[in-house]
């Protein structure tokens, strides 16, 4: 491999760009995960993670990827058979969908188009045509990673309050937690889903659930089998700091770090400035005169924006004119979006000047590939942060 100078900018949507704070937390000694220093990092983990969920249920921190967040949250609260009510938003729902259907659950699966959230219209008609409650849990994807399209939960709860339906609210917020405005408590979410290498700046390898006391009620009778993910052992355990089992210890090092630098900057701040950067983008991608795959501007994404490429054009081909040309990496097309589209991300540890590099680097490889674009892109997303500088009042809208 030939040398290369400078950083390597790494703009998928996660893992994200780990501050050298974080990794400076993470190079700390290990130290004895049965020890009381431990107990004093586990509470302060738990309590950090609860201000960003929004809430003062339970949180579980266990050392997996999402998918294994994802595992814990049907198992603990379901039994074999049990109807699950999924929407078809994109890629991860889809993988979502069909570890349910392996753990032997039955997911309703709502189609979608990969380019709008759950509709929550469609959840409650779903919802009033099931009577006799054989759904006992409906499974939301926040933010769509494969897509950049949001779902609109507060709506989705509305819409089970209405029918008057006892299903659990499942939430995957791998993307979103700590990238976008989510509230666990206030928007009657029963289990929230989330990963630490997306908005929460660590490497991959924690993930997390938040628990609701109604969710906490039906693990009591919930029968899929379950061990390494068990909450009843994780929240024993964490009562005094503690895990069951070896925890990931120098990653937790990391969290109360993360955590720490969330609270310095402010979870509003880091929301204005998420929104900040993806309504940059998007103003690129309008003057490159290509298409934002979300439609609805109610469901834009904070974290990332999906750019459709003209027909024609393989996007990974794209891709990979600018990882080689200019050493960045950009989100690949996943599932029906396959050579269709490239994903930049926008979160995490990131700033103006970042994302400007990142938007140049996108322009000169459009032009390298032939893709007629305009060449007005990284303009229009420079003057649209310039003008939020100049009005402090629109940069934190």
């Amino acid at each position: 491999m030939n040398y290369r100078a400078g950083r390597h900018f790494l703009q998928i949507p996660g893992p994200t760009n780990v501050p050298d704070r974080v990794l400076r937390a993470i190079d700390f000694p290990t130290m004895d995960h049965r020890g009381p220093d431990f107990a004093e990092l586990g509470k302060a983990v738990i309590a950090g993670m609860k201000e960003v969920f929004k809430t003062t249920a339970e949180v579980v921190i266990y050392p997996a990827s999402g998918t294994g967040a994802w595992e814990a949250a049907l198992v603990n609260a379901l039994s074999p058979g049990d109807a699950v009510l999924m929407y078809e938003t994109g890629h991860f729902a889809t993988l979502w969908q069909k570890l349910a259907t392996r753990l032997g659950l039955a997911p309703d699966f709502l189609p979608g188009d990969w380019r709008s959230g759950a509709d929550p219209r469609k959840i409650e008609e779903r919802l009033r045509a099931d009577p006799q409650h054989r759904i006992k849990a409906v499974c939301v994807v926040h933010n769509e990673t494969s897509t950049g399209v949001v779902s609109r939960i507060a709506e989705v709860r509305k819409a089970i309050d209405a029918a008057k339906h006892p299903a659990l609210l499942m939430v995957d917020t791998i993307s979103s937690l700590a990238s976008i405005d989510y509230r666990h408590d206030e928007w009657g979410v029963d289990v929230t889903v989330a990963g630490s290498q997306k908005g929460l700046m660590l490497p991959p390898g924690l993930s997390f659930n938040a628990i609701s006391g109604k969710a906490l009620d039906a693990a009591k009778s919930a029968k899929l089998p379950r061990s390494y993910w068990a909450w009843d052992d994780m929240l024993a355990s964490g009562k005094s700091g503690y895990f069951p089992y070896t925890p990931a210890t120098n990653l937790l090092y990391g969290l109360r770090e993360a955590l720490e630098m969330l609270r310095e900057e402010g979870l509003d701040k880091v929301f204005a400035r998420h929104a900040r950067h993806a309504e940059a983008t998007r103003c690129a991608v309008r003057a490159w005169g290509l298409e934002v795959l979300a439609t609805n501007p109610a469901e834009f994404s904070g974290s990332l924006t999906a750019v459709l490429v003209p027909a024609g054009v393989n996007a990974d081909q794209v891709r990979k004119l600018i990882l080689d040309h200019f050493d960045m990496s950009l989100g690949t097309g996943l599932g029906k979006l396959a050579g269709k589209v490239f994903r930049i991300g926008h979160l995490g540890y990131f700033n103006d000047l970042m994302l400007i590099g990142t938007l140049a680097g996108c322009e000169m490889g459009l032009e390298l590939a032939g893709v007629p674009v305009k060449k007005d892109g990284v303009q229009a997303a420079m003057s649209y942060l310039a003008s939020c500088a100049r009005t402090p009042a629109r940069q934190a809208a």
